[in-house]
């Protein structure tokens, strides 16, 4: 993967630069903030190779990417001449205003705060995990090495609110370093003397106003509450104090204020707050035990694609920090993860497309591993009885874990390489116990899809029955995508065999008059860089765009600016009227087929207005693909400059 032209294309479909408000990744995929998300082409970023789907939630514009969203992202910056738009949850300044969605904007604040901190979480929590191993194995707990390990793995932990307190600031917008000051008074050596007991709600006072000790170290909520009331008084200090003493007054009054607001009020209310939670989620436990890793179990699939996963995420640190464990996600979570393997292995095993098998079996072991977004979003989703498979087996093998009291002792993306995260203090049996939930639930996933959840069908009617990848886009779009990847792998053998017939040819025509020029000349990547398949490009000069085969019509998309066709010698072939004319969303444009259709060379195909949609900013320029190309040995240009309609253009054979 040339993650350069990648790079350059990714900036180019999210509307440029100057268009990235906020920019940052996680395990899987690039996330973007944007100003204005009318200008990101997401036609040209879901058919560009190496983006796996497209996701928007929570406010961000994500792009899945896979295991190598690192090499994407360091390339992206490398692109950016402003290396602060990078900043993750950047304020997006003069970016304009939009009413949201209260669960998004929520989202949105979850996932910029904890997810620049989980990787600090998570190696802590592996560290932890292996010196439950060790101390399984026998190793001398009163030593200093083992004194050292555990100092490192609850460090992340015990700082949390500082850390929280760093990325909710750049989210909020206010002057990180003040905040972090404050998380530290919160968590300094002197204030934790003053408590005698974790807890138990002891009391000091501040000015004679009383002061209820709590214990901050590790904790969620106190230090999200103190952001919310620094962003308030900071900029109200901003608009409110001279010029002349506000580099000197601001700080000062942001300290002593904040700070004892947040040790008399804030900081005692969110601790109350945090207890509560805790001790619902005992109760659950006590009562429903085997609910909540049932859940979680059969409907995590659907929570990534929303991008809800992360709304638990609070809840599990929080349990984490009170208890050493937690069972909000990671028992359900965990089969959930080696389901979505599963289903991808039994893909790979079942299909004959070539592409497909080779997806499915690398990032079947990627879920397997513990990264599941891969799977889910270039394989699972593309299937509805396929995911109904991951979440029957995901459920399954949660309910199990509930019903033994599986628990997950540290902060981890669930899979084969963070088991020992499941190795708690009664030994063996947590361990053991969540890996038969494991087998359970690649069991029943591998049997539901090889035998019931996956059926090999064309590639040209799999995205139109309904089967749409989970970014969200519609039916149509899917369509338009899946025409753009090359269809019927499965019957490739009887295309190869039209085709080749007495090592026979096939001609294309022009589907219009104009001039023929390379696809090289054509002003998108995706189609210069022949991302689709190879062709040609018409500069039509007439209104009347025609057929270039003999063959049907597989699909006229519902904005009318392309067409796919399906010659009667097995070639797919995608026209594709101008450039970002989707966003006219079928406006100047008249369709005279239906898909399903029989046409002859000549026929007419689209009507459109070429001065119209010229006036309204789009490149005519038409590209002419043959998205099965990897079917053919050689694909020819017989025609370059001025052509008529019906004019010889391209040769395949």
């Amino acid at each position: 993967m040339d993650f350069d032209k990648l790079a350059v294309i990714i900036l180019k479909g999210v509307g440029g630069e100057e268009n990235i408000a906020g920019f940052t990744h996680c395990a899987t995929r690039l996330r973007f903030t944007l100003k204005d998300e009318g200008k990101a082409d997401e036609q040209t970023l879901k058919q560009t190779k190496g983006i796996l789907g497209i996701a928007k939630s929570g406010g961000q514009f994500q792009l899945i990417i896979g295991s190598e969203v690192a090499k994407a992202y360091g390339a992206i910056q490398g692109k950016m001449k402003n290396q602060g738009s990078s900043d993750a949850g950047a304020d997006t300044g003069n970016a304009p205003k939009k009413k949201r969605k209260p669960t998004e904007v929520l989202f949105d604040f979850i996932s910029a705060v904890f997810t620049p901190v989980l990787p600090a979480i998570i190696g802590a929590g592996l560290v932890k995990s292996v010196l439950a191993i060790a101390v399984l194995c026998g190793i001398n707990t009163e030593g200093s090495t083992y004194y050292f390990l555990n100092l490192i793995g609850d460090a992340p932990l015990y700082f949390l609110p500082v850390m929280l307190a760093f990325t909710g600031a750049k989210k909020l917008g206010c002057n990180q370093f003040l905040a972090v000051s404050i998380a530290g008074a919160m968590l300094h050596p002197n204030y934790a003397a003053l408590i005698t007991d974790a807890y138990t709600l002891n009391f000091s006072s501040f000015l004679g106003i009383p002061v209820t000790l709590a214990t901050y170290s590790s904790s969620v909520i106190p230090v999200l509450l103190m952001l919310i009331a620094l962003k308030y008084v900071e900029a109200f200090l901003e608009k409110y104090l001279p010029k002349m003493v506000k580099f000197f007054f601001k700080p000062l009054l942001c300290l002593i204020v904040v700070a004892p607001l947040t040790f008399i009020v804030l900081g005692p209310i969110g601790f109350i707050i945090g207890v509560g939670i805790s001790n619902g989620l005992n109760l659950l436990e006590s009562y429903v035990g085997w609910l909540v890793p049932t859940l979680t179990g059969a409907l995590y699939p659907l929570m990534i694609t929303a991008g809800m996963h992360y709304g638990l995420v609070p809840f599990m640190m929080q349990s984490i920090a009170a208890k050493g464990f937690e069972t909000i996600a990671g028992p359900g979570n965990l089969p959930s993860n080696i389901a979505q393997g599963a289903a991808s292995l039994a893909v790979a095993v079942r299909t004959r497309n070539k592409d497909l098998k080779q997806t499915a079996f690398t990032t079947g072991t990627t879920a397997v591993l513990g990264i599941t977004e891969p799977a889910l979003f270039a394989v699972t989703l593309k299937f509805k009885k396929v995911l109904a498979c991951v979440m029957v087996g995901g459920g399954f093998g949660g309910l199990y874990a509930g019903i033994m009291g599986t628990k997950c002792f540290s902060f981890c993306s669930p899979g084969l390489l963070s088991l020992a995260a499941y190795i708690g203090p009664d030994g063996w049996y947590n361990l053991i116990h969540s890996c038969i939930s494991m087998v359970i639930a690649f069991a029943v996933t591998f049997l539901l899809v090889m035998f019931w959840g996956f059926e090999e069908v064309p590639e040209d009617t799999a995205d139109e029955s309904g089967e749409n990848t989970a970014d969200g886009r519609s039916d149509e779009n899917a369509g338009e995508a899946s025409a753009a990847d090359g269809r019927n792998h499965e019957n490739a053998g009887e295309a190869s065999a039209a085709v080749g017939c007495g090592r026979g040819e096939e001609i294309l025509v022009s589907p219009a008059s104009g001039k023929a020029v390379p696809l090289s000349e054509v002003p998108d990547p995706t189609f210069a860089q022949e991302m689709l398949g190879k062709g040609i490009a018409i500069c039509p000069e007439s209104n009347e765009i025609c057929s270039p085969v003999n063959g049907t019509v597989s699909m006229v998309f519902p904005t009318k600016h392309a067409v796919g066709l399906e010659s009667e010698d097995g070639a797919e072939i995608l026209i594709h009227i101008g450039l970002d004319t989707v966003r006219l969303d079928g406006k100047y444009f008249t369709a005279a087929v239906k898909d399903g259709q029989r046409v002859q060379k000549g026929d007419l195909l689209i009507t459109c207005e070429l001065d119209k949609i010229k006036e309204a900013g789009y490149p005519t320029i038409t590209p002419v693909i043959v998205t099965n190309t990897d079917r053919y040995t050689e694909i020819c240009t017989l025609a370059e400059g001025p052509v008529g309609t019906g004019d010889e253009i391209l040769k395949i054979q």
